[in-house]
């Protein structure tokens, strides 16, 4: 059994906030000697001296100190969970888990997290990204609650999924790359020379895709498209970048745009959650994405 309980941590915070047992009554709304039983009960339990008593002023021992710095961190944990608790049971979930492609940028959300936070409605999110099929994977084997994807949309059943932009590409190469001094548009067959920077799928059981790339052509496979803008900038390799990515790249002259006889084609930007069993928080989130992003 557990000799200290939130009660008790309330006593001594209390006693130290008004620096005697007399004052820990009043604010607790208790009679003194039950303040007084309630820390020599818990100072035996211990085996622990938690205050120096001098009269009726008590000060914190070096072993009360630290009890009572953690212990103020157990009751505000305890607080925000029964907070929590209370705004779940009114309809919003616990934890909300927010999927979207490493081919959009990291600060896409910013503007609709701190709205989210105005709510106070005690969901936690959990964002992170995958690539190509690894998205849809993610909401399909339940390890997304909401997901922003990129390119071909899945016939699947179940789902709410509504295209809400497009995601264009320009393919990029180093300033000092011999692609970004050759006469454009570039034929496609010259390219099989260069090596290419590739994105891994990071799908796990369904089929993963290859974007991009020529049969037989040298590669560096990356695991998400920010190793791909930087492997570009080193002149490592060429490719495809989303053109919301590297608008500042090419302004500042870090990569050039090439021009290709065989440009590759926009995709179009998804919002997707499961149908029906949906939470506050999964809908609002649904709503509030319901634009073009980009």
């Amino acid at each position: 059994m557990m000799k200290l309980s939130l009660e008790a941590i309330q006593v001594i915070d209390a006693i130290d906030r008004t620096g005697s047992m007399s004052g820990a009554a009043d604010l607790l709304h208790r009679v003194p000697s039950t303040i007084s039983y309630a820390v020599g009960k818990l100072e035996e339990q211990l085996n622990l001296k938690l205050f120096d008593r001098n009269g009726p002023k008590v000060t914190l021992t070096a072993a009360g100190i630290e009890l009572l710095q953690e212990g103020r961190w157990l009751l505000r944990a305890v607080a925000d969970l029964e907070n929590r608790l209370y705004k779940i049971a009114s309809g919003f979930e616990s934890e909300l888990r927010i999927v979207y492609d490493s081919l959009l940028p990291s600060t896409l959300l910013i503007d609709d997290l701190q709205a989210f936070a105005a709510l106070e409605c005690g969901t936690r999110l959990r964002i992170t990204s995958e690539e190509m099929t690894g998205v849809w994977e993610a909401l399909r084997e339940g390890r997304a609650d909401l997901i922003i994807a990129v390119g071909d949309c899945p016939s699947w059943g179940g789902y709410q999924i509504k295209q809400i932009d497009t995601v264009e590409f320009i393919f990029c190469v180093a300033p000092n790359h011999p692609l970004a001094h050759t006469k454009q548009p570039v034929p496609q067959d010259a390219l099989h020379a260069f090596t290419a920077i590739a994105v891994a799928d990071s799908a796990r059981s369904l089929p993963a895709k290859t974007i991009g790339l020529l049969s037989g052509q040298q590669r560096i496979t990356v695991a998400n498209i920010e190793m791909k803008r930087q492997f570009q900038r080193a002149g490592l390799g060429v490719g495809f970048l989303p053109k919301v990515l590297v608008a500042q790249d090419l302004q500042d002259g870090t990569l050039v745009a090439v021009t290709l006889e065989e440009p590759r084609q926009p995709e179009p930007l998804w919002l997707a959650t499961r149908s029906g069993d949906n939470g506050e928080a999964a809908n609002w989130w649904y709503k509030k994405l319901n634009r073009p992003l980009l």
